[in-house]
């Protein structure tokens, strides 16, 4: 059961919010960073126009006496607060989007691994379990830790073009196949909820990374809402997971950019504690924005509290999904979880709306409603658009669905969507990411790219899965199908030195040998 119980009167304030604001008002006269002096007036003017006169009084810097600075100040209350919250030991507040709480978990599980010459040069590395479709940031982690991945792979979707989860039969195959070669083990990462909103069982994933002896990483960058109401999914450090990384601006409605890593009671808490700790000041902006800080704690305080709000939200969600399952041609990409074995929920507030039946893409639909009706969806794939409600927002999903008709009607009769294109295998990993990162490279086109071993991380957009990692072999399927997704009207490949992806950049392997390290 969803645990909305048992949160205090405490949670009724905000802290941190709270003293920004009685700052404000007193005032004061800044001979200080930031540089408009938290002043309306002179060269601010316009900044003020832009932002409002309150955002520049409550944008300071740190270290400020009686609201962040000093034992129990109201920064440490409100990332107190935060924690009980979302049922967790410990949170640390975030500047740097939930990238960087990617990047904090993976340096923390890696403290004291292979990091020292010999995964520098490529040799034999400590094994994070991860699901591929992971975000570029965990990529950098594993950069600067010298861990290498064990990938496993999650189900996918081949009508709508999208990944779902992992089941703990899949994670556990990968744990037997990292377990073999010998390597140590370090942790298991994974992905809950999906983009498009499949929540996996994290309760038997964390049952079986914590058999192998090692904490569950989930990124739950788009489940920041999830517990606050029955209606919705729990959150995973209610279930086993052991660190959560969430997107709070996402769907939980703080600033953009603002974001949370949260450390669960668990086996490893003790010891992930103080790893985490070192990992947040080397990641963290020394100037975190005051705003995106004061923006966590009144999410926290409005998810507390707005429970009604919520539920109203997931009324509309459901309206709207109703909608779609009256329509002809359009279909709900949720209705077709329960064939995936890695789905056991779903997220309410995400409509993913499917347009396999409806002759036309979920790109040329996302643009038409943005071109013509003012209407912005979430993302788009080849079959399908989705729809975003952020939790306790009034949003008119009667329009939405009105517009959708009205394009649909204007397109006229048109062949089937195209498929999703098939995602290649990736070629076998042959260095580490941070060796293959670090190393001599140099660029060259992409037929002699081939058998190469990649420097750069190379993810076709959408699905988002990084189709090459830095350290494994480029194949000629991948470079194919990252070339074909950057010719298609919409697609782009992160990370590619240019748009057609005709170059790559590859390890220059000495002369005479091959760059394979493994």
């Amino acid at each position: 059961m969803t645990h909305t119980q048992g949160r205090g009167p405490e949670h009724e304030r905000a802290p941190y919010a709270e003293a920004l604001r009685r700052h404000a008002e007193q005032d004061p006269l800044m001979f200080m960073v930031p540089g408009h002096a938290a002043t309306p007036t002179g060269m601010s003017r316009e900044l003020a126009d832009f932002l409002g006169e309150r955002a520049l009084r409550h944008d300071i810097p740190q270290l400020v006496d009686g609201i962040d600075s000093g034992v129990d100040s109201p920064l440490e209350q409100a990332v107190t607060l935060a924690a009980d919250a979302w049922g967790a030991r410990r949170a640390w507040f975030l500047a740097n989007g939930s990238s960087q709480g990617n990047r904090m978990a993976v340096i923390a599980v890696g403290s004291g691994g292979a990091t020292g010459p010999e995964a520098a040069a490529g040799g034999s590395a400590d094994i994070v379990v991860a699901q591929r479709s992971a975000h570029s940031s965990f990529l950098d982690g594993l950069v600067v830790t010298g861990l290498a991945p064990e990938w496993a792979f999650p189900e996918f979707d081949e009508v709508h073009g999208i990944n779902h989860g992992l089941t703990p039969e899949t994670l556990e195959a990968s744990f037997a196949r990292a377990s073999a070669s010998g390597e140590r083990l370090r942790a298991a990462y994974v992905i809950s909820p999906s983009y498009f909103g499949a929540v996996a069982d994290i309760a038997g994933l964390a049952a079986v990374a914590h058999a192998h002896g090692v904490p569950l990483i989930v990124d739950a960058a788009w489940g920041a809402h999830f517990g606050f109401h029955e209606d919705l999914p729990e959150f995973p450090t209610r279930i086993g997971a052991d660190i959560v990384v969430t997107s709070t601006h996402k769907m939980g409605g703080s600033l953009g950019q603002s974001a949370m890593l949260l450390l669960a009671e668990g086996p490893f808490a003790a010891a992930l504690e103080p790893a985490l700790e070192r990992a947040f000041n080397l990641t963290q902006t020394t100037s975190a924005s005051s705003l995106l800080l004061g923006s966590l704690d009144i999410a926290r305080r409005s998810l507390v509290l707005e429970t009604a709000r919520i539920g109203a939200s997931v009324e509309r969600a459901e309206r709207l999904r109703g909608l779609i399952r009256d329509h002809d041609t359009l279909t709900l990409v949720s209705d077709d979880f329960p064939r995936y074995p890695s789905v056991v929920q779903a997220d309410p507030l995400r409509v993913s709306i499917g347009l396999s039946k409806a002759g036309m893409s979920g790109y040329e639909m996302r643009a038409e409603l943005a071109r013509s009706h003012g209407i912005l969806l979430e993302i788009a794939t080849a079959a399908a658009v989705v729809a975003f409600l952020g939790p306790g927002k009034e949003l008119d999903v009667d329009r939405l669905f009105s517009a959708m008709q009205e394009v649909l009607r204007n397109t006229g009769e048109r062949a089937d969507a195209q498929p999703a294109l098939q995602l290649p295998s990736p070629g076998r990993r042959r260095m580490t990411p941070r060796a293959a990162y670090f190393a001599e490279t140099e660029v060259v086109p992409a037929e002699q790219a081939l058998g190469r071993v990649s420097a750069d991380a190379l993810a076709a957009y959408p699905p988002g899965i990084p189709n090459i990692a830095p350290g494994e072999e480029i194949t000629r399927e991948a470079v194919a199908f990252l070339r074909e997704v950057a010719a298609s009207p919409i697609g782009f490949v992160r990370g590619a030195l240019d748009p057609a992806v005709s170059r790559l950049r590859v390890v220059l392997a000495p002369c005479g040998e091959s760059a394979d390290t493994e």
